[in-house]
C-alpha cells in the first residue's frame, strides 16, 4: 500500500475538532452538550449581510478576481482608512478566511525548513499550517502564573537562528485572551527590523478588546513597511465563520506579488459571500459596541464561576472570547474525552478543547483546557456547573495545587 507524505503524517489533529465523534455519539444518546470547544459566535451577523445575499440577481455563481472583488477590496481599504491606516490597491487581497491568509503568509515568506517564532499557548492551527508549509515552529512559552504575558524581548532574541524568518503573534490572543500593548509590539518590531524578519500579526480578534487602550495594528508601526504582514477576517468580527472571507495585507510589494500568484493558483475566494461581506463593511459602531458589551458580560460570568471551583486556576482575560484554564487533572485529552463518553450531569455535559493542542512544546498544557465563552450567559452557567460537578468525581483528578489569584 502506498504511504502518505511526511507533511500529512506530521500535520496534527485539531484539538478543537478531534473529539467531535465522541460529541456526536453523546448527542445521539440524547445528551445535551454545551460546546465550549470552538470559537463559533452565537450572535447574529449584521442584517446587511443577508439583505445583500438575498438581493443578488445574477443567475450565475462566477469566479471572482483571484485577489477578491474590487468593490470589496475598496470597502476594506476604506474601513482601514477610518482607523488611520492607508492602503494601496495592491497591498490587500481577499482570502478564503484568515486560515488561507496565514497559509499564504508562511508559504510566501518562508522556505521549507525555515523557522517562525510563536508565543505559546498558540492558535492550534498554526501548528497545522506550519506542517503543511514545511515550516518549523519555534515556541516561546508564556505562563499562566503570569497571565500569559509575553516573555522578555531577550527571550525572543535568544531563539533567533540563521533559519529564523518570522515572528508570529495573535493579538488579542487566541487561545489566552491576552492583549499586547503598543510597547510590546514596538519591541518585537525592533527585533524584526534588526534581524530582517517578517512580523506576521494575526488580528482577527481586534474588535474583541476589553481594555481601555486600542489594540495597535502591525501596519501602524513605524519602519515596518517591508516587514509587516497583517491577517484579518470577518469570521469573528461579524459572526461569519462559515462565510470564509479574510484579508491578507502587507506593504511589501514582493511579498504581495508572491501571495497573489498563490491566490491565482487556487482561482478565487468565495464568490457569493463576498457580496454579503461587502455590505457588512458599512455596519455602524453600534453593532460592535453591542457585541463587545455582551462578551464582556460573558467573560465576567465565566471567570467568576470558574474561580469558585476548587483547584482551578483562572488567568486574566482582556480580549478575544477564550480562556486557557488550568484544572486539577493529569491529562486534559483524557478528561475532555471522558466528559463526552462517560460524564453526565442532569443529562448534560461539556465539550472543551484539550490544552495540549495549543502548544508546540511536547508535553505542555496537559492540565489545561481552552474554553470559548460563545454561549449565552444562562448556558455558560449550566456548562460551568457541569465542569464543577465533573471535577468532583473525575478519576484522574490530582491534589489541589496552590492557587495564585
Amino acid at each position: 500500500m502506498p504511504g502518505i507524505s511526511q507533511r500529512a503524517a506530521e500535520t496534527p489533529a485539531s484539538p478543537i475538532r478531534k473529539l467531535i465523534p465522541y460529541a456526536d455519539a453523546a448527542a445521539a444518546q440524547g445528551v445535551k452538550i454545551y460546546y465550549l470547544n470552538i470559537g463559533q459566535p452565537d450572535l447574529p451577523p449584521p442584517a446587511e449581510f443577508w439583505n445583500a445575499i438575498k438581493g443578488t440577481t445574477s443567475p450565475m455563481v462566477e469566479y471572482s478576481n483571484s485577489a477578491g472583488n474590487a468593490s470589496l477590496r475598496k470597502k476594506v481599504r476604506e474601513s482601514y482608512a477610518r482607523r488611520g491606516i492607508s492602503l494601496k490597491e495592491n497591498e490587500l487581497i481577499i482570502t478564503t478566511a484568515g486560515s488561507e491568509a496565514l497559509i499564504f503568509s508562511m508559504l510566501t515568506a518562508l522556505n521549507p525548513g525555515d523557522e517562525v517564532i510563536i508565543p505559546e499557548p498558540l492558535y492550534a492551527n498554526y501548528n497545522g499550517f506550519a506542517a503543511i508549509s514545511g515550516v518549523n515552529v519555534v515556541p516561546i512559552t508564556c505562563k499562566i502564573e503570569e497571565d500569559f504575558r509575553l516573555p522578555s524581548l531577550a527571550d525572543f532574541e535568544a531563539r533567533i537562528t540563521p533559519r529564523t524568518r518570522a515572528i508570529l503573534i495573535c493579538n488579542p490572543n487566541n487561545p489566552t485572551g491576552t492583549v499586547y500593548d503598543r510597547a510590546q509590539l514596538e519591541g518585537i518590531a525592533e527585533i524584526c527590523r534588526r534581524h530582517n524578519l517578517y512580523f506576521i500579526s494575526d488580528e482577527v480578534y481586534r474588535n474583541f478588546n476589553y481594555t481601555d487602550d486600542a489594540v495597535p495594528s502591525v501596519l501602524e508601526l513605524a519602519g515596518m513597511e517591508q516587514h509587516a504582514i497583517c491577517v484579518d477576517s470577518v469570521s469573528k468580527q461579524f459572526s461569519l465563520c462559515g462565510a470564509r472571507v479574510g484579508f491578507l495585507i502587507s506593504r511589501n510589494a514582493e511579498f504581495m506579488a508572491g501571495a497573489t500568484r498563490m491566490a491565482q493558483a487556487r482561482l478565487s475566494p468565495p464568490a457569493v459571500e463576498q457580496i454579503g461581506v461587502e455590505a457588512c463593511m458599512d455596519a455602524g459602531p453600534e453593532y460592535f459596541e453591542g457585541v463587545r458589551t455582551e462578551y464582556i458580560a460573558r467573560r465576567d460570568t465565566l471567570l467568576r464561576l470558574l474561580s469558585e471551583i476548587p483547584g482551578v486556576r483562572v488567568p486574566k482575560v482582556d480580549g478575544a472570547f477564550y480562556a486557557m484554564v488550568e484544572l486539577p487533572i493529569e491529562d486534559c485529552d483524557h478528561y475532555c474525552q471522558w466528559m463526552l463518553e462517560e460524564f453526565r450531569h442532569d443529562g448534560q455535559t461539556v465539550m472543551m478543547a484539550p490544552g495540549t493542542g495549543f502548544y508546540a512544546t511536547p508535553g505542555s498544557g496537559r492540565n489545561q483546557v481552552r474554553i470559548a465563552y460563545v454561549l449565552k450567559q444562562a448556558d455558560l452557567e449550566r456548562a460551568i456547573a457541569c465542569i464543577a460537578a465533573s471535577l468532583a468525581v473525575y478519576p484522574g483528578r490530582v491534589a489541589q495545587p496552590t492557587i495564585m489569584k
